[in-house]
């Protein structure tokens, strides 16, 4: 008799193993419940993407440099000179015409000149070895300038120089092709002899 009520016992344990069994099944799902907590802590991140472009655009318009300065838009003259030994320094001033900024960047190019129309007499000019090239921006109306080294035609035999009376100095302005045409009286070697050298633009009007 005590067999069948153990056997009930043990079915009734059976039971309750089966039910805690269950319990544990079905409470698995619970952690999978709490995930879609974890999906808020990327509203923040995203949400914080715009704030980061703005930063970049405004840069964009002030790192753009100003365009070369063309020929038409300047005015040539001479400024300051000054002789020594055997030569005459002659500042030549870059103007800006234009109603907005330009540059110019490096060595113009110089050739004495005379007649109608202005020609080149003897040896263009050839570039100084003591000042490196800087870009150089010029505002409305303002000054750029370089300083031009003049020997002394005199210093040759006239044989060998070929001497001419020059009116003009021919200044083609730094990555230009057309010439501005600055009274200057001087004279020029027809010969080989290169009487001219010139430094390179520098900021302002050179006194």
């Amino acid at each position: 008799m005590n067999r069948p009520h153990n056997a009930a016992l043990g079915a009734a344990g059976l039971a309750v193993a089966g039910l805690v069994t269950a319990a544990c099944g079905t409470s698995s799902p619970k952690p999978a419940n709490t995930v879609t907590v974890t999906v808020t802590p990327s509203t923040p991140a995203a949400s914080a993407l715009p704030a980061s472009q703005p930063t970049t655009s405004p840069t964009t318009p002030t790192s753009a440099a100003a365009a070369g300065c063309l020929t038409r838009y300047l005015n040539g003259s001479t400024g300051l000179s000054q002789g020594t030994a055997g030569s005459i320094y002659v500042v030549i001033r870059f103007k800006n015409l234009d109603n907005v900024p330009c540059t110019l960047y490096g060595f113009p190019g110089v050739a004495l000149a005379a007649g109608t129309p202005v020609t080149d007499v003897g040896q263009p000019s050839v570039e100084s070895s003591t000042t490196p090239r800087e870009l150089v921006t010029l505002q409305p109306g303002g000054y750029a300038y370089s300083t031009l080294q003049v020997v002394d035609a005199g210093n040759y035999p006239p044989s060998e120089c070929k001497p001419v009376n020059t009116t003009w100095l021919e200044v083609i302005p730094p990555n230009q092709r057309i010439p501005l045409n600055i009274m200057y009286s001087s004279q020029a070697c027809k010969g080989p002899q290169k009487l001219l050298t010139v430094t390179a633009v520098r900021p302002g009007n050179g006194g």
